[in-house]
Parts: C-alpha cells; sequence; structure tokens
C-alpha cells in the first residue's frame, strides 16, 4: 500500500514537472517572440584565445540579462534620438517602422556575435555594418551633410548604448555590480567602439559620461526625431500583455536618463512616479522574465 502511494506521488511530481518544463519553453519562446528574437542565440565561444570578448568579463553578464537589455536599449534608442545627425541617417535610410522587430533582430545578432562569438565572428559582423554604413549618408534638416560611419558619431551611438545598457543593469541586474565592475564593461565595450571607428572611446565611466556631456551642443529633437520617438513609444508589438509590458520598460528607460534627456525629448515623469511605482513595478517584470529566459551567469576569474 504504502509503496502504492509512493509510486503514484512521484508520477504527479513527474507530470508536474514535466508540465513545467513545457510551461518555461513556451513561455521563453512568447517573450523572444516579442521582441524579435526568433532565432536562437549564437553559439557562445568559451575560448579566451578565440573570443573578441573576454569570457569572464562583465560585458557577458550585462549582456546576458535580456531583461534589463530591453530596458537599455530602449534607453539607447531614445537617447540617439537626440542627435539630429544620427536620426536623419535612420529616417532617410532605414524602414525601421516597416521592420521594427526584424531590426531588433539584426541589433541582438550584433551584440551576441560581439559579446558571445569568436573574433573571426565579431570581426565579420562588424565589418558587415561597416559595410551597410557606407552608403548611408546624406544631408540633415539643418543643411549640414551626415554619414552614418563618421569617427564622431559612431562615437554618440556607442556612448548611447554602452552608458544605457550599463545603467539598466546597474538598477534592475541580477548581480550588483561595483565601481570598478562598472568601469571594467566601460573598457571591454570600447574595443568595439574603437573597431567600429569611434571616435576617442571612452575607458571608464567617468570619461563615458563626460563624452555623452561633450555631445550637448549637438543635440535636439528633430522633425524625424519625434516621429521615431512617438513610434517606438507607442509600441510595435501585439497582444494585450506585451504592450502592457513594453510600456512599462519604455517609462524604465526614459528613468534611465539624465533630466536633460528627458526634458529634450519632452518625457517627464514625476520623481514620485518614478520612485514609488515605476521602479518596484519593473523590478517585477524584470524578476518574471528572468524566470523564464534565464540570464547568462558570469565565468569566475580562471575558470
Amino acid at each position: 500500500m504504502g509503496v502504492s502511494v509512493a509510486r503514484n506521488e512521484m508520477s504527479r511530481d513527474g507530470r508536474s514537472e514535466e508540465s513545467d518544463s513545457r510551461l518555461r519553453r513556451r513561455l521563453n519562446r512568447r517573450i523572444r517572440d516579442a521582441v524579435g528574437l526568433t532565432q536562437d542565440p549564437p553559439p557562445r565561444c568559451e575560448d579566451p584565445q578565440l573570443s573578441y570578448m573576454p569570457v569572464d568579463g562583465v560585458a557577458r553578464l550585462v549582456h546576458g540579462d535580456l531583461s534589463t537589455m530591453i530596458i537599455g536599449g530602449l534607453g539607447s534608442l531614445f537617447l540617439q534620438m537626440l542627435h539630429p545627425h544620427a536620426m536623419a541617417g535612420v529616417a532617410q535610410h532605414s524602414r525601421y517602422q516597416n521592420d521594427a522587430l526584424g531590426r531588433l533582430l539584426q541589433t541582438a545578432n550584433f551584440i551576441g556575435h560581439t559579446t558571445y562569438g569568436t573574433s573571426t565572428q565579431a570581426y565579420l559582423d562588424i565589418e558587415r555594418v561597416l559595410a551597410v554604413h557606407e552608403a548611408v549618408r546624406g544631408v540633415a534638416d539643418d543643411g549640414a551633410p551626415y554619414y552614418a560611419n563618421d569617427p564622431h558619431l559612431l562615437a554618440w551611438v556607442h556612448a548611447c548604448e554602452a552608458s544605457m545598457f550599463l545603467a539598466a543593469y546597474q538598477r534592475y541586474g541580477r548581480v550588483a555590480l561595483s565601481d570598478a565592475d562598472a568601469d571594467t564593461y566601460v573598457a571591454e565595450m570600447s574595443r568595439l567602439a574603437r573597431d567600429l571607428g569611434a571616435e576617442d572611446p571612452p575607458s571608464t565611466v567617468r570619461q563615458l559620461w563626460a563624452q555623452i556631456d561633450g555631445f550637448g551642443p549637438e543635440l535636439r529633437l528633430s522633425a524625424d526625431g519625434e516621429e521615431a520617438r512617438s513610434f517606438v513609444a507607442d509600441g510595435f508589438v501585439q497582444g494585450t500583455m506585451q504592450k502592457l509590458a513594453h510600456r512599462l520598460f519604455v517609462q524604465a528607460s526614459y528613468d534611465l536618463m539624465p533630466d536633460w534627456a528627458r526634458t529634450q525629448l519632452g518625457v517627464s515623469p514625476s520623481r514620485r512616479w518614478r520612485a514609488h511605482l515605476l521602479r518596484p513595478a519593473t523590478r517585477l517584470l524584470c524578476a518574471f522574465v528572468r524566470r523564464f529566459v534565464p540570464p547568462t551567469e558570469r565565468v569566475p576569474v580562471g575558470v
């Protein structure tokens, strides 16, 4: 009798675990699909001699958390929109409104290959990006010429991405980063900026924000930037729950930015809302995403 009961309980436990596993796989796929990640992640290179980024580095930790990368990615996009020349290139040479998720997938693949891939894979992706950018040139709304491979513009784009990815992880990431970790992240990312041709890549957090501040006189929200801001903020995902999550992530990305950037974008939520409602709600949503899309673990030094 006791043996029979035990077997039944084990059988129920087995079915429960199998059901839970199926649910996790289904939600993992739905979450990834909702943000355009319709392909499996690229294979990880764990050989320090072949890897583009350090296998025990901070970049692999920061870029391995999907929830904070969504927030940081949105923040980076909004910040980039404040440079009229960068925005002119997007508006005149991109069909981002027709295939937003496709563009996100391209960006995700680039980040994946340069973060977790071999140097060979990374350099192939870098050369591909530079080749595409070669044709992205024209005249902005202020009458000045722009060129996507201009080292100055590349520095702006890199600074937006590095600052927002790092800021999102520092606020909502699963692992606390020390000041030294944050500087290490910026230093690791400087190699990518340099290989892309960016001007004076920063190697510390202080240098990174000093570089962003230096762009101040060039920044404003152009008509193209305003249109892009509305498109990204209003959401391009399908489904009620996905749209609600997207809106929360958008607000969280605004919250990462300096006050001057939010003012120029025309998005300045109240401090009370940010501190007492937005951040706790965002932490809960990040925890939910991590439950079904687990973040990557940092490899211990020397392993």
